[in-house]
């Protein structure tokens, strides 16, 4: 049986971070696509690199809460290089020219991509700076809530550092000159409001996660698996 939790937490862990990178890289590379989204009660202006961004910081949520802020910090840490693996191959593919049959020419790979390295590199100085932030203020208050109010943790940690993350990369944007300065209110506003209302709506799913996995790893509320190993 204990083999077998064991297996469980390692497939688990694993999982999360693999939908944390799929997440994060799908961000950068469709990035440059603006797009409106309609919820109902309200039309949000964002990029379409927003639409995946809030799943990461679900996943570091459920990790710092299950497997301790030193797990989630490496996960951070991988979708950086991850994303700098992503963006030397975006470069090099740029380095050769397509043939005449190739489905995808030369124009349109260097329209799609051609800011690609402005959008990564302004991306990951926002992402390493907001994520490391959404951690740290997380297990803040799951320290000082005793491990109770998990939705406290939850969205207090994600709306700051997503308000952190999402006024860096536009000032960088703004300053590499891939959106113009006029555009930078409208859609901070819209950004941010959009990552507050999925972090909200994502709360459900995070207690119900966490209370079934607690159950299946034997956890206590103020414990992780990071504090028992």
């Amino acid at each position: 049986m204990a083999k077998n939790s064991d297996s469980t937490k390692e497939y688990f862990y694993h999982f999360l971070s693999a939908v944390f990178i799929a997440s994060l890289v799908t961000c950068n590379l469709i990035a440059n696509k603006f797009v409106t989204v309609d919820l109902g009660f309200k039309v949000f202006i964002v990029s379409a690199g927003i639409l995946p961004y809030p799943i990461t910081f679900l996943v570091t949520d459920l990790i710092s809460e299950l497997y301790g802020q030193k797990k989630a910090n490496r996960v951070v840490i991988s979708g950086f290089i991850a994303s700098i693996f992503v963006l030397f191959f975006l470069w090099l593919g740029g380095q050769f020219s397509a043939i005449p049959d190739s489905i995808v020419n030369d124009n349109i790979y260097n329209a799609v991509f051609r800011n690609a390295w402005r959008i990564i590199a302004a991306s990951m100085i926002a992402y390493l700076i907001a994520q490391f932030i959404d951690v740290r203020i997380f297990h803040f208050w799951k320290k000082l809530t005793k491990g109770k109010h998990l939705w406290l943790r939850n969205n207090a940690s994600t709306v700051f550092s997503q308000f952190i993350d999402t006024s860096s990369v536009l000032l960088l944007l703004c300053f590499f000159g891939v959106i113009g300065w006029e555009r930078f209110g409208i859609l901070l506003l819209n950004g941010f409001l959009f990552k507050v209302f999925f972090a909200a709506f994502d709360t459900p799913f995070v207690y119900m996660i966490v209370y079934y996995l607690r159950r299946e790893f034997n956890l206590k509320e103020d414990e992780d698996l990071g504090s028992l190993n």
